[in-house]
């Protein structure tokens, strides 16, 4: 690239997403005034979030200062790193970059949410693009969807780079190659800040090769008497291809079950990423016109994960196809953090189901991201002078950081960031620079951010002990109860055994608002409060429990 890049005398790092937690990458790099957005993931939620469907990053910050933002970056296709993306663009308007199958698969979102004038950017890994502050260059890396990239922004300080999911693999499966000898080019021309995955920086050695579980994958449906399910992500394009070529070398069908994963491949075709061989695939209805020995069913969950319909099958309550005695099963497919109990639900299912379960005496999956020897060989390449570790949670960035020391990368050059906080650059030094607003937007249905922490409280509160419903109507010219109280109670007691107890509940109740009114006390705020009071004390003192008491008044 010819023209020359300005000056760069401040640069601010920060995360609004993908530090302390899997999923919701969002970094945010800052050259001056100029604003460069790197990924736009969501988060699947979290056990005590009751309902919520995703979590994306706050990105309030960036709304009060969109007319600064020069680009949005998006390094791959996993929802975790740009399923945000139409929600970001809902809120504000930037130039969007990525690689073709990224792009495709955020254009599928975007649509979905009736977005059309989005304006997205093809980028090719051996691209440049000159901005004022900083000339942006990208890096093939191996992960399990194709197409994905590294960014490095080199500015007069040196480069920021952000390595985003990555593994490297000797013998990868397909046409992948991890672009090696550019990684140590821009390490010798010196990185300033690395930003790199920690996903599996706990994990010693390397993470495996995909060209060891093609072999896997099509030697268990080779060896399999009866039908094939193979579970895996759907955005892991090369697991569905590794299953489609198996399936044509052993004359199988292949039947594809789940709406995303449907959606996933009719664009890695339509891109030219995804090859289906001539007459391997069927519809689902079509599966009783062949003998079990000629099907593979491909499953994946509704929200791209591989769990919850192998579930439904398991439990026979898959409205299109269930386990029964003999079916091979694949879990190809590591177990997310935070859902290992739903895994190990599911794996016993199937085996009550009857089926033969591959998933681990047999490596039919290997991680995208790199373990401790890959991530010590990018440590190597980069050489940087700083370094960030990213997405993960806190124990694995910590893990990092011991590898970064191991190489080298000393304790004060090396940073565990919180969402928030900024690591600011001035003359290729750093120190800490404050923190922006940060937190999570819970979506659920079609509500974004309309569900917040006070919600969520009272969604525990009913899991846990349920609700009391005290119902009373009041004759206020009289001062009178006209009707009631009436005690329902959900999740709290079962009502025909507790006859006694909501009887007491009910005069108590009744006591509460006679002396109310006997002291003209009628504002019902008032009321409602001293009857939610005394029951409080009441129930608990006779159950130990806490239900949610919610007290309705009427008048005639």
């Amino acid at each position: 690239m010819k023209s020359k890049i300005k000056p760069v005398e401040k640069i601010r790092i920060f995360a609004l997403g993908g530090v302390g937690e899997i999923g919701k990458n969002m970094y945010v790099v800052e050259l001056d005034e100029d604003i460069f957005v790197l990924d736009a993931g969501v988060m699947y939620p979290e056990d005590e979030m009751l309902g919520i469907d995703k979590v994306i990053p706050d990105i309030t910050y960036l709304i009060e200062r969109q007319h600064r933002i020069q680009a949005i970056f998006l390094t791959h296709g996993h929802e975790e790193h740009m399923g945000a993306i139409a929600y970001v663009l809902k809120q504000l308007s930037a130039p969007v970059y990525g690689t073709k199958l990224t792009l495709g698969l955020a254009e599928a979102i975007l649509k979905e949410q009736g977005i059309t004038n989005a304006n997205l950017n093809e980028i090719h890994p051996d691209a440049e693009l000159s901005f004022d502050k900083a000339k942006v260059t990208f890096f093939r890396t191996i992960h399990s969807i194709p197409d994905s990239v590294g960014i490095s922004l080199h500015t007069s300080q040196g480069a920021i780079v952000y390595t985003s999911d990555f593994k490297f693999d000797q013998t990868p499966y397909g046409n992948s190659r991890a672009d090696l000898g550019k990684m140590a080019q821009i390490g010798e021309q010196g990185v300033l800040c690395l930003l790199s995955d920690s996903t599996n920086a706990e994990r010693p050695g390397y993470s495996g090769s995909d060209a060891v579980v093609a072999h896997e994958i099509a030697d268990v449906i080779g060896h399999a008497k009866g039908r094939v399910f193979v579970a895996c992500y759907a955005s892991n394009i090369m697991r569905i291809q590794q299953v489609l070529y198996a399936a044509h070398q052993y004359g199988r069908k292949v039947a594809v079950i789940g709406k995303t994963l449907h959606k996933v491949m009719d664009i890695a075709v339509r891109l030219g990423y995804l090859h289906l061989p001539d007459k391997v695939t069927i519809s689902a209805h079509d599966l009783d016109r062949y003998r079990d020995q000629e099907l593979i069913i491909l499953t994946t969950g509704g929200h791209g994960e591989p769990i919850s319909a192998l579930w439904r099958m398991a439990r026979q309550t898959n409205k299109q196809v269930n386990i029964k005695e003999g079916d091979t099963v694949i879990v190809a497919a590591s177990v997310m953090p935070g859902y290992e109990l739903g895994f190990a639900k599911t794996i016993d299912a199937l085996y009550r189901a009857g089926a033969n379960v591959i998933y681990r005496d047999r490596q039919v999956h290997v991680s995208g991201h790199g373990c401790q020897e890959e991530l010590k060989l990018m440590l190597n390449l980069m050489k940087p002078k700083y370094f960030i570790p990213v997405h993960g949670e806190y124990r694995m960035q910590k893990a990092h950081a011991r590898l970064a020391k191991a190489v080298g990368i000393s304790e004060e050059r090396t940073f565990l960031l919180d969402k928030g906080e900024v690591i600011e650059f001035r003359s290729g030094t750093a120190r800490p620079g404050g923190k922006v607003p940060y937190g999570n937007i819970l979506i659920d249905g079609l509500g974004i951010g309309d569900v917040g922490n006070i919600v969520l409280r009272d969604r525990r509160l009913l899991s846990q002990d349920g609700i009391l419903i005290a119902v009373v109507t009041l004759n206020k010219e009289a001062k009178t109860i006209a009707a009631g109280p009436q005690i329902i109670s959900r999740g709290f007691v079962y009502m025909r055994e507790a006859e006694t107890l909501l009887e007491e509940a009910e005069q108590m109740v009744a006591a509460i608002i006679e002396r109310c009114l006997e002291s003209y006390m009628l504002e019902w705020s008032s009321l409602k409060a001293n009857i939610r009071e005394a029951l409080s004390q009441f129930l608990f003192e006779k159950t130990k429990r806490k239900p949610m008491i919610l007290p309705i008044i009427m008048e005639v």
